[in-house]
């Protein structure tokens, strides 16, 4: 009997935790969900992020040492840079059209308004309160914190990711400069631990239908609770909004993404949506780029045929840099906010939004709670109060997992695209 593919499994998973879901939430199951549900999907998002920075740190250093030439490094760096910056203005920018068309904001009744602040007063409060410690940073403080003093205590964390990223290229650009013979036992422990590590991701890999099972329906738990009227109440009232988001990110990839990957590269849409489909599928359920890292690389290396050397610099690169979601969902929440408070914001004022969020997705990665603490700047920039975004809230959760979905494709678009300037792409024919 044929074994059903991957992400087949991880849909019937993902479905399966959608009904479990709705039935636990009408059945009052919520304490049942947290203690015996959803362990397994915390277990899976784990091992996730245990292979995470190994793999990072592994395959990097292996892949820039390979390049052999700094000419060639400085030369995929700074492509892979322009193009991640080149689309998450673009995505800004789409996000902009979208909320200005269907101004979400004047749709939402004011008592409903004056509900979801109430309700949400403490977490908005809690959150901006981490804001005044990235504002007190001086302007070349992200530069500063890319650099660590301890490389252990970098590797401690995957918040660290973009420092890991740092020290790898640096080790890389060692190996570089060293008599090859000299370098090649250095290279090889690498190369064999990136191995051992894309061996393991296929062994983790196997409890992927459980661990999205577990995923979703913890998610519906916290988003429903016990009273499932309540989601509905607030579908309503934010249903606009969703939309507008949805809309934005469903056109960036649609056009921007579509776009790129037909006139930069020969690849069919078709042969990489079904190669990275497993990967979607989890950013979707995990809401973590860095999570779902792994299964990127190991898809794009072998279902996308994207060389190793550029995977291993482009993808780990992409996912700390590269939040083209987080961004888009940044610039629609604040006009947004702005909308529903009933305060104008001219065109300085959205530039000002395309500006802030393009530099705020590129040093998201360094600030613990990234999203939400970088919208709060991005509000005060263009004088919004950041109390609004007790607003938004309610339905974070859900945004999360498609914006999520759309930065990991961002990053698999942008490597495929890169591997094919350099002659290191080899189209799948199957």
């Amino acid at each position: 009997m044929k074994k059903l593919a991957l992400h087949w499994q991880i849909i019937i998973g993902l479905v399966l935790g959608l009904v479990y879901g709705m039935i636990a939430a009408q059945s009052g199951w919520g304490s049942f969900t947290t203690d015996w549900i959803a362990p397994f999907g915390t277990i899976f998002i784990n091992l996730l992020k245990l292979i995470a920075m190994p793999l990072v740190l592994a395959s990097l250093i292996t892949g820039v040492a390979s390049l052999s030439d700094l000419k060639k490094l400085s030369r995929i760096g700074g492509k892979t840079i322009g193009i991640y910056v080149g689309t998450t203005a673009v995505a800004v920018t789409i996000g902009l059209i979208s909320v200005n068309m269907l101004k979400p904001g004047d749709k939402v009744p004011v008592e409903m308004k004056e509900k979801l602040q109430l309700t949400y007063k403490k977490d908005a409060e809690k959150k901006a309160g981490t804001v005044q410690d990235v504002k007190d940073r001086g302007p070349l403080q992200p530069i500063v914190d890319m650099v660590p003093s301890n490389f252990l205590n970098s590797a401690s964390s995957n918040r660290n990711m973009l420092q890991v990223v740092f020290v790898a290229i640096f080790i890389g650009i060692g190996l570089i400069q060293i008599p090859s013979d000299k370098g090649k036992p250095v290279k090889d422990l690498f190369k064999s631990l990136t191995d051992v590590v894309i061996k393991l991701v296929d062994i983790i890999m196997l409890m992927a239908p459980v661990g999205v099972f577990a995923l979703i329906a913890q998610t519906i738990n916290k988003v429903a609770g016990d009273n499932p009227s309540q989601v509905i109440e607030l579908l309503g009232a934010l249903g606009y909004y969703m939309i507008a988001v949805i809309l934005g990110l469903i056109t960036h990839a649609a056009i921007t993404y579509a776009g790129l990957m037909k006139f930069m590269t020969n690849m069919p849409l078709n042969t990489f949506y079904k190669g990275l489909a497993p990967a979607q599928l989890l950013a979707f359920s995990t809401s973590s780029s860095g999570a779902t890292l792994p299964v990127t690389m190991e898809r794009c290396e072998e279902e996308l045929g994207v060389s190793e050397e550029v995977s291993s610099f482009v993808l780990p690169l992409g996912a700390t840099i590269n939040m083209d979601g987080t961004a888009l969902y940044q610039a629609v929440a604040t006009v947004f906010i702005a909308q529903a408070l009933n305060i104008p914001l001219d065109i300085g004022a959205q530039l000002t939004i395309v500006l802030t969020a393009v530099l705020a997705s590129i040093g998201t990665a360094a600030v613990p709670g990234a999203g939400i603490v970088m919208l709060v700047i991005i509000l005060e920039a263009v004088g919004v109060p950041s109390a609004g975004i007790a607003l938004i809230l309610g339905v974070d959760r859900i945004l999360d997992m498609m914006r999520t979905t759309v930065n990991v494709t961002g990053d698999a678009t942008v490597a495929v695209i890169i591997a094919g300037s350099e002659d290191q792409l080899t189209i799948p024919t199957k």
